[in-house]
């Protein structure tokens, strides 16, 4: 067995930059508004790096009511949208193959009885060209008669696949949620985090069956299958969540043939010993994501929408019989696979309960243990463009660590408490250069998180 290796020790952070070393890269303010700037976990460059794209929320309520971008050379600030008739929006992306972004969008006119939720949330799309104008990705039903392509409930964290043709989302189901929540209800399936894609198919009409329906221009399907009570020790999930596209071109299958769309995600699974923890699934996407299989793709009064036909769902990892099994929970993190569709990197935690890096392939077998340090990663995270290197968060220093080698190195000073680096997001810029990331600066009017980038030298040696 291979001896522990503590390749970054706590401190160590600050300490890199001390005499007789270089100095570390310099980071960069680019935001100073007094209110909250929110990074998403992935996308959120330009696809010519010369923008960063972000919302205004503040706190953990979603409360924001612009998405914004600013310019990375000159912090000029450009608002792309605002909500209007009470409406939030939030968790915005950018699309890496043209000038569009899409984000989450809360209900107009929110009411008691209907407001921002899990369940009651959706995506819009503006076109950079033409700002202020946000157009509706999915649709949603909230009554019968349901629609193919329409969905019936929330989606969350849309994220545009490498060539921009699809999105990617988390979704729930507000029609089930209803049925979950009322006394007396028919059986029914329950109301479970899953994961969807939005295509070029549409557009798609939702009728008036419900006063709160509306229509898309995407067509959209569920793409993952849970069900109510895994059996133990199966690979039965009752959630599936923080997916991520797999390759910019899919990945090879052991066969050698290419899998042109996939997207990983974190399924939760029930062990042999009734306990519950997450592990690496992967998603197999048709070509053709519009036709049903056995299942109606817009569900019945009482069923969750089906996957289309052609899906296959499989489960990568096995970590029931670890010390310490499953997918690190805590920092909350996507799956992301590396450029060429090889890898997909994941958290999980050493035996000793470090959060580390891993990899596991998409064909699967045995995980890699990427990093060995002393210090727990602590933030989402991002591949270089390269493949060869991951951003992420770790001892309160901006750090990146080196795939092939496990070796981490920071590129910010340690900073201790609210003004260290944010989990939510650590993103390489399309030509890795440089990584954004926020962190809280205190100013005349509060505490408010801000956007920064720092730069990426070349060669980073910490000896």
């Amino acid at each position: 067995m291979t001896a522990r290796r503590p390749l970054l020790t706590l401190g160590l952070c600050a300490g890199l930059a001390g005499a007789g070393r270089a100095a570390l890269p310099v980071e960069r303010q680019l935001t100073h508004a007094p209110c909250g700037h929110v990074l998403t976990n992935v996308n959120v460059w330009s696809s010519d790096g010369r923008w960063i794209v972000y919302d205004v929320r503040t706190g953990e309520a979603f409360n924001g009511t612009r998405i914004e971008r600013v310019e990375v050379r000159t912090g000029a600030v450009q608002c792309l949208y605002a909500s209007q008739d009470g409406a939030n929006c939030g968790v915005v992306t950018c699309d890496p193959a043209s000038p569009r972004v899409v984000f989450i969008h809360g209900p107009e006119h929110p009411t008691a009885e209907w407001s921002y939720g899990f369940t009651r949330r959706r995506g819009a799309v503006v076109d950079l060209r033409r700002p202020g104008l946000a157009r509706p990705l999915d649709a949603m039903t909230y009554a019968p008669p349901f629609t193919p392509g329409a969905l019936r409930g929330g989606s969350h964290v849309h994220v545009f696949s490498p060539d921009g043709r699809w999105v990617s989302f988390t979704y729930e189901d507000d029609v089930l949620a209803r049925l979950d929540a009322a006394a007396g209800a028919p059986p029914h399936e329950p109301n479970q985090r899953n994961v969807g894609v939005a295509v070029p198919a549409g557009p798609v009409r939702a009728g008036s069956a419900h006063p709160r329906n509306n229509d898309g221009d995407w067509f959209s399907v569920v793409v993952t299958r849970t069900v109510a009570q895994p059996r133990p020790g199966s690979d039965e999930i009752a959630r599936a969540f923080e997916e991520g596209w797999v390759g910019r071109e899919g990945y090879v299958r052991a066969d050698g043939t290419r899998q042109r769309r996939a997207l990983a995600f974190q399924g939760l699974v029930t062990a042999p010993d009734g306990r519950t923890h997450a592990e690496v699934f992967i998603a197999d996407l048709p070509d053709d994501p519009t036709q049903a299989e056995a299942e109606p793709l817009e569900g019945t009064p009482t069923t969750r929408p089906a996957p289309p036909r052609g899906v296959r769902q499989r489960r990568l990892t096995f970590t029931a019989g670890r010390a310490r099994p499953g997918v690190a929970a805590v920092p909350r993190h996507w799956l992301r696979a590396s450029p060429d569709g090889a890898q997909i990197a994941f958290l999980m935690p050493d035996d000793a309960g470090i959060v580390q890096f891993w990899t596991v392939s998409p064909n699967g077998g045995a995980p890699r243990q990427v990093t060995r340090n002393a210090a727990g990663v602590s933030s989402a995270f991002t591949w270089s463009p390269d493949g060869r290197r991951l951003a992420h968060v770790m001892d309160g220093c901006v750090c990146i660590t080196d795939v092939a080698t496990g070796r981490t190195v920071p590129l910010t000073v340690r900073r201790e408490g609210a003004g260290a680096p944010s989990a939510q997001a650590c993103v390489f810029s399309p030509d890795g250069r440089a990584i954004a990331y926020t962190r809280e600066v205190a100013a005349a009017a509060g505490v408010f998180p801000q956007i920064f980038v720092v730069e990426v030298p070349e060669r980073v040696d910490p000896h």
